[in-house]
């Protein structure tokens, strides 16, 4: 039953996709409904680019429920900036805390959860711009970085290292103070 199903489907596509003679279509019904970047050739929106992907066949399609853009009149280096300035804790990493893509960031994230701070994160893969915004910010190539109080303190090695010396628990101050109460009782 499956394989007939499927073979019906695939034929009904196969038709949808030719052009009746009596129409004057000039691309496959499947294609006339969206338009897309293909990243080649000299493409605007390849690599990057800010356009929203745009139903042009669809005739029914009301202002309302076009793409916007949700981009903001800050720049990348005010928004790091920014970050820095407002979160105690703040690491910028491969992943989140809660699924790190790289076993640097998730040692970095292991080391400051001994201590139950509130960590703020953002993932440097899922921007590369944002990534060089903060390499540019710290003059550190490498990540994750980690930034404490507004201060850089490095990546996944010297959080482990001033950990291991006692270090880390100072420069954490009050917010490691408060986390070890919160977990004790």
């Amino acid at each position: 039953m499956a394989r007939l199903v499927s073979s019906s489907l695939v034929r009904g596509l196969v038709r949808s996709c030719r052009a009746p003679s009596t129409a004057t279509v000039s691309r496959p019904t499947f294609q006339q409904f969206m338009t897309y970047s293909s990243g080649i050739s000299g493409d605007s929106n390849a690599n990057g680019g800010t356009s929203a992907t745009r139903v042009t066949a669809d005739t029914d399609t009301h202002q309302d429920f076009q793409p916007t853009s949700k981009g903001s009149d800050m720049s990348l280096q005010d928004i790091v900036a920014q970050d820095i300035k407002e979160n105690p804790v703040i690491i910028f990493m491969k992943g989140y805390p809660e699924a790190p893509r790289c076993g640097f960031s998730a040692l970095a994230v292991k080391v400051l959860q001994q201590y139950g701070v509130s960590i703020t994160a953002r993932d440097i893969l899922s921007n590369m711009k944002l990534k060089e915004s903060v390499k540019a910010h710290s003059n550190w190539p490498t990540f994750p970085q980690i930034f404490i109080n507004g201060e850089f303190v490095g990546g996944s090695d010297i959080i482990l290292s001033m950990h291991q010396k006692g270090e880390l628990k100072d420069l954490l101050g009050d917010s490691a103070q408060k986390g070890e109460q919160d977990s004790a009782q």
